[in-house]
């Protein structure tokens, strides 16, 4: 048997999917969580073999929850399962060592097959995104311009994201005035959604 941790943070989804795989003869749903934060110890307790996790959850981001996984409790394998189909999160899954990713409308035996593949150690990777990353490309936006554009997301002031970043407020105006020079946003909200859209946030 294959055992399963499920995490999301729509109970519903988390069922449904969990309702799924458990008709696979080979497939075991272990553990189910609602937030990335738990996802280490729920494999560790759970002895979790694959975990399949949602990207936007509260605690911890599902890509954040996939490279603490690979350090915490390397034995169990991750597989991105989301909603949000966007070719940077690909991009930022497989960086940190996410075994597959695949968008929520896969049909189930497909999903079931990418399990297994994952399991068995290959990578799996919905083929539509794929492409789309070579596309798109990585983000041009640096690990700071980041930080602050994320920080500014909220529709906090200058003077807040400052704050928060440990900058001066100059400095954050930089770091903004670039993002948005390199997302092509004319505006602070507008290079938030550029970049959002293409999974650099």
């Amino acid at each position: 048997m294959i055992r399963l941790l499920l995490a999301d943070d729509q109970a519903l989804v988390r069922g449904a999917l969990a309702a799924l795989l458990d008709l696979e003869r080979d497939l075991e749903v272990v553990a189910q969580v609602g937030r990335g934060d738990e996802v280490v110890s729920a494999a560790l307790a759970a002895q979790a073999d694959v975990a399949l996790l949602d990207v936007e959850m509260p605690g911890l981001d599902g890509i954040s929850a996939a490279a603490a996984l690979r350090a915490g409790a390397p034995g169990c394998r991750s597989l991105i399962v989301t909603t949000f189909g966007r070719p940077g999160y690909l991009r930022r899954a497989l960086d940190v060592g996410a075994s597959g990713f695949v968008v929520k409308d896969t049909p189930a035996e497909q999903l079931a097959d990418a399990v297994r593949r994952v399991h068995s150690g290959l990578r799996v990777v919905d083929p539509d995104l794929a492409v789309a990353s070579l596309t798109v490309g990585d983000s041009p936006l640096t690990e700071q311009e980041t930080r602050v554009l994320t920080l500014a997301a909220d529709g906090g002031t200058v003077a807040q994201v400052a704050g928060e970043a440990h900058l001066s407020e100059g400095t954050v105006r930089n770091y903004l005035s670039a993002a948005m020079g390199k997302t092509g946003g004319r505006t602070r909200a507008e290079a938030v959604r550029i970049a959002r859209e293409n999974g650099w946030l």
